[in-house]
Formats: structure tokens, C-alpha cells, sequence
């Protein structure tokens, strides 16, 4: 894998799962200063970027950021409960992205019907499940495609808008406080959960230690310039309350007013080239992931194994994601993966932090970026979760199921070791 391929690995997760969900729940909160919550949110992920590469240049492996987790605070129960963890919210993102695949593919074929909608759904997750099963070398040839086609029509689409654009709707006089602007930071910050998975690509790349932290900068660079340059492009074309109102096609909508109605089709389309590319690269760690995870005993051996071309990892992970999308309300749980993405980066944080003279890394970067992570959290919690008493909820029984499975693993483990045999040598 090459450094832009693993970039496109990274792009792809970020763009798929952020920019076409976000811009109407956003809005709601921060109006057409958007773009300036994209911008914050941009500068926190650059700053775990920063950690991440770090770690990555000094412990490259296809365990990702779950091993930064184990060289911090070893093989115990914080490095289990937080790979639980992960692989979790791995598995919502990748509900959530397909079932936005399913609603455009059924918007267009079959007027919406939800069951449809579900049946696309998990379709997109079979097929992308093969593609990684494949191997690395095809996710990310075919990872490069969708992400190439998405930035070219993206880009597109920002030049048009914003050269038409009406700069009154921009203009700061209509602007909320900062604490409104500040508050939707713990939302746009989801659209670069993506990140993440760049670091389990080191597996993958010839010079992990040279070639990944480029691919991380790369991609948080190319994420954070399409984020606010299209931002500014439909805020700057639709009322905020329009984008409000529009939601997850809002995107399209902007794009009629100078594309007209094969611009809100390009538009539709993009959404599920972004979409495919997202669950594509959603599934990627799961094999890297659970392999090195059952190597080291933080999952039990089964999730080492295949069943021919197919990782068990990859199946779980996948399975999960089937059983969310056929019998669950996504859009109750989708901020599940947010608020669990961010405790975990911010338990690498604090990881880096223990052994950050082995890694060279800036304390000082470090502890901004922690900061930063646990306050985006604090103010989900307080903005998201005061407001959704479910999803707060379902985070307590997935954080508690989380530590309950790890705890009974290794509960399990250790009665199953045979006893060591002492005596004395001949």
C-alpha cells in the first residue's frame, strides 16, 4: 500500500461518514458558522493526528491505535475494555454509513421504501466485505476510485457554490455565540472519526515509521479543506434553516440553484460512492484489528482464525452491522459511535502520555490534545446526551457490556492456562 492509498483509506472513512449527515444537525446548532465548527474540529483531530503518528512511527502495527492502547498501560483490562470498545463502534459507523447508502440507493430506485432502504443496506455490506476479504491490495485500489470520483465532484461542487454564493447569508452579524459554535464542535468532530483507521494501514505500508504519519497529515488536510469549502458553498447558497431543513440532502439541494436538477443527481450519486468508500473502509481494521487482538490474548483465539478468505473479525464485525441495520433505528444510536470513539482517544491520549519519551513526542501537544478530545466529549455529553436520555443509556450498557465481556475473558483465560510445573533441572 502506498501513502496515498492509505490517505484515500482514511479520506474515505472521514468523508463518507461526516460531511452528507452532518451539515443539517450542525446547522441546527451553530447556524452558517459551520464552517468555523468544521475548522475547530479540523485543528482537535490534527492534534490526536500529531499523537497518533507518533505512536505509529514508533509501534507500527495492524492493531492500530489498540496497540498504542496496550503499550501504554500494558495487556490488562484498560487496553481489553477499550479494543471492546472500538471494535463496537467500528461496527455502529459502519450501520450508520450503510443505511445512509440504503436511503439514497432507495430514494432513487424504489420512492424511499424502508425496506428497501434496509435490503440496500446490507447488500453494500455484503459486497465490501468480499472487497476486503480480497486482500488489502483491493480495498485500497478500489478505496482510490470512490474517493477520487467523491473529491473530484466535492471540489466541483465547492467552486460552483461559493462562486455563486450570496455572502449576506455568511456574513458574522448572523452568526450564534461561540458557546452555540463550540457545542457543534462535539458534532462536526464525528465527520473525522475516520482518521483512526489510517493507523491500522501500518501492516500495509513498506515504511510504516516514514510513510504513515504523511498519510494521517495528508488526510486530515484534504478532510478539513472539503469540510469547510463545502460548508461555506451550502451555507453560503441556502438559508441555514433551509439546511435544517433538508438535512442529509442538503448537499443536493444547494447544488440547484446553479446545477439544476442533474446537479442534485450528481449529487445523490456522490453520496453513495462516499458511502461505499466509508463502509469499505469502516470494515478494513477488523482484520488487522482482531488478529493482532487474539494474539496478544485481549480477544479470545477465535477471532484470530478464517473461515476460508474470510477473517472471523471481519464476519463479526460485519454481522453486527447486518443486525443493526435490520432491526435497530439507527439515527437513536448513531452518536453511540462518536462519544465511544472519543473515550478511546482520549485513553491513547493519556497511553502516549506514559511513554511519551520513548515516542519524542511534545508534552505540551500531548496535553492539548487530550484537553481538547475530553472536552469535545464533556460537551457532547452535556449538548447530545442531556437532550437523548436513550443514547445515553445505551452508551452506559455498551460501556458496561464492554468491561463485563473483557473481564469474564480473562476471568476464563487465566483458569484455562495449565499450571506452571516447577522442579529442578537434570
Amino acid at each position: 500500500m502506498t501513502v496515498l492509498q492509505a490517505t484515500y483509506i482514511g479520506v474515505g472513512s472521514m468523508v463518507g461518514a461526516g460531511i452528507f449527515a452532518l451539515l443539517g444537525a450542525a446547522g441546527a446548532v451553530a447556524g452558517a458558522a459551520v464552517w468555523l465548527s468544521f475548522l475547530i474540529a479540523g485543528i482537535i483531530a490534527a492534534l490526536q493526528g500529531y499523537s497518533f503518528a507518533k505512536l505509529g512511527s514508533k509501534f507500527p502495527s495492524g492493531g492500530g491505535i489498540l496497540t498504542f492502547l496496550s503499550k501504554g498501560f500494558g495487556e490488562g483490562h484498560l487496553a481489553g475494555i477499550g479494543a471492546w470498545l472500538f471494535y463496537t463502534a467500528g461496527s455502529i459507523v459502519v450501520a450508520m454509513v450503510a443505511s445512509s447508502f440504503g436511503g439514497y440507493a432507495s430514494s432513487i430506485v424504489a420512492k424511499s421504501d424502508p425496506v428497501w432502504t434496509k435490503v440496500f443496506a446490507v447488500l453494500l455490506i455484503v459486497v465490501m466485505s468480499a472487497v476486503n476479504a480480497i486482500g488489502s491490495t483491493v480495498v485500497a485500489r478500489v478505496q482510490s476510485v470512490i474517493v477520487t470520483v467523491v473529491l473530484i465532484i466535492l471540489i466541483l461542487f465547492a467552486v460552483v457554490t461559493i462562486a455563486n454564493w450570496n455572502p449576506s447569508l455568511l456574513a458574522p452579524s448572523g452568526y450564534p455565540g461561540w458557546q452555540q459554535i463550540i457545542s457543534s464542535v462535539a458534532l462536526t468532530f464525528f465527520a473525522f472519526l475516520g482518521f483512526g483507521v489510517i493507523t491500522f494501514t501500518a501492516k500495509d505500508l513498506p515504511d510504516p515509521a516514514r510513510q504513515l504519519p504523511r498519510a494521517i497529515y495528508l488526510a486530515l488536510l484534504i478532510a478539513t479543506t472539503v469540510y469547510v469549502a463545502v460548508s461555506l458553498g451550502v451555507f453560503g447558497t441556502l438559508p441555514a434553516a433551509d439546511v435544517v431543513k433538508y438535512g442529509t440532502t442538503a448537499l443536493a439541494e444547494a447544488a440547484k440553484p446553479t446545477l439544476g436538477n442533474a446537479g442534485y443527481v450528481l449529487m445523490v450519486i456522490t453520496a453513495l460512492f462516499s458511502t461505499t468508500g466509508a463502509v469499505n473502509a469502516g470494515l478494513y481494521p477488523s482484520i488487522g484489528l482482531t488478529k493482532h487482538l487474539a494474539n496478544v490474548g485481549q480477544f479470545p483465539p477465535f477471532f484470530g482464525r478464517s473461515l476460508g478468505r474470510f477473517a472471523v473479525g471481519l464476519l463479526v464485525m460485519a454481522g453486527f452491522a447486518i443486525i443493526l441495520v435490520a432491526f435497530f433505528n439507527l439515527n437513536a444510536i448513531a452518536s453511540i459511535g462518536s462519544a465511544v470513539a472519543l473515550l478511546v482517544f482520549s485513553s491513547v491520549s493519556l497511553a502516549h502520555l506514559r511513554i511519551r519519551k520513548q515516542t519524542g513526542a511534545s508534552i505540551v501537544l500531548l496535553l492539548i490534545g487530550l484537553v481538547a478530545t475530553l472536552g469535545t466529549f464533556v460537551i457532547f455529553c452535556t449538548t447530545t446526551l442531556v437532550s437523548e436520555p436513550a443514547t445515553a443509556w445505551a452508551l452506559l450498557v455498551i460501556i458496561a457490556l464492554a468491561v463485563l465481556i473483557d473481564v469474564i475473558w480473562k476471568a476464563s483465560a487465566k483458569r484455562s492456562k495449565p499450571p506452571v510445573q516447577g522442579g529442578v533441572a537434570g
